[in-house]
């Protein structure tokens, strides 16, 4: 892939889509989603359209692909928007249409379980952008992270390059989404560390590829949405972690499955995303939470030592499953410049 398509973006006054290609959580959770719609109609002046499985839970694969298909078909739809992530979208590949979607190309804009769809269209020569869901980041309880809305903005309307720009403070924890309470205040946030740099010496722009680490897992086991190996040489890989927390154990599993399958080695420069370290499930303490942190970079650093032990990779960088969230495009360029700590997309 060396001629990323960007898509058209929109402008203030457009339609846009705003689908569950995973889960139908708007009907479970309502408060979230209707606030991210609020704030996609009043922050960004744009309006939203929904299809026949945004609010129902239990869609079928085929249902949710039908309503892909339609958003995207659409001339007046000039972007769409996942309204969470979830679990199956793998289920719904096999029943895209790869034509249509070429040629209709739009923004889609999702991330967590949306690495699915997302690298589908990276097939397809067609840039996403892997962040910014209705219900996590613009239904973000208080008011949308600066550092989030400043990202999703360039992306969302302009085209060219946009430096990332390190957090200062970071949220981890979150409240219950049926409780109206937990809309009334910022969530809680922390001193962030900032990025950290291995490898830093060394200046590398590419195409990118990547997303969630465990859905991407997913992928490769079940061949899908993956293209030959070498056809990833020089890109610039970029991972994060769910609230499923994998244990360290199993991101070095995962990594070392794709150093074994060539890939790991095709990347020059790796962005690992700040490691989500609390769940309701998992409600760990300070010390704790930095501790899984650690642990993760850990298990990074030993497969790269493997398999990788010249690839450039900044951990803890502001993508995925964390509080701000940046965007990145998901197959249009980024470069990596680590004598100037500097990282930049190209939107």
């Amino acid at each position: 892939m060396t001629d990323p398509l960007y898509p058209a973006k929109p402008r203030p006054g457009d339609l846009v889509a705003v689908l569950s290609p995973s889960a139908g959580l708007p009907g479970v959770f309502p408060l979230p989603y209707e606030l991210g719609l609020r704030r996609l109609q009043g922050d960004f002046g744009l309006r939203t359209v929904e299809y026949p499985t945004t609010r129902k839970t239990g869609s079928t694969p085929e249902a949710r692909a039908a309503d892909i298909h339609a958003a995207f078909a659409d001339p007046d739809i000039k972007a769409v928007f996942a309204s969470i992530g979830g679990d199956d979208q793998i289920t719904v590949l096999p029943h895209l249409d790869a034509a249509l979607l070429r040629a209709n190309p739009k923004p889609f804009f999702g991330y967590s379980d949306n690495t699915n769809l997302l690298l589908f269209l990276r097939n397809l020569g067609i840039v996403g952008y892997h962040g910014a869901t209705v219900m996590v980041e613009l239904g973000r309880p208080g008011t949308l992270h600066p550092l989030t809305a400043d990202s999703l903005r360039a992306a969302l309307f302009s085209s060219g390059e946009y430096e990332l720009t390190e957090a200062l403070t970071y949220g981890d924890i979150n409240r219950p989404w049926e409780d109206p309470n937990t809309f009334a205040s910022e969530p809680e946030m922390e001193p962030a560390d900032g990025w950290s740099w291995h490898n830093g010496h060394q200046v590398v722009e590419g195409i990118s590829w990547g997303g969630n680490i465990e859905i991407i897992s997913w992928l490769l086991m079940a061949d899908r949405a993956v293209l030959p190996v070498d056809s990833y040489a020089g890109n610039v890989l970029f991972l994060e972690t769910s609230e499923e927390m994998p244990r360290a154990d199993e991101v070095y599993w995962i990594l070392r499955s794709m150093g074994e399958r060539g890939l790991l080695q095709q990347f020059p420069a790796l962005l690992m995303g700040r490691a989500k370290s609390w769940s309701f499930e998992k409600q760990l303490g300070s010390q704790e939470r930095a501790l899984f942190r650690r642990q993760q970079k850990e298990a990074v650093l030993r497969a790269l030592e493997q398999y990788a032990p010249d690839t450039m990779v900044v951990f803890d960088v502001d993508l995925g499953h964390t509080d701000p969230q940046l965007v990145i495009p998901v197959g249009g360029r980024i470069r990596v410049d680590g004598p100037a700590r500097r990282i930049t997309v190209t939107y």
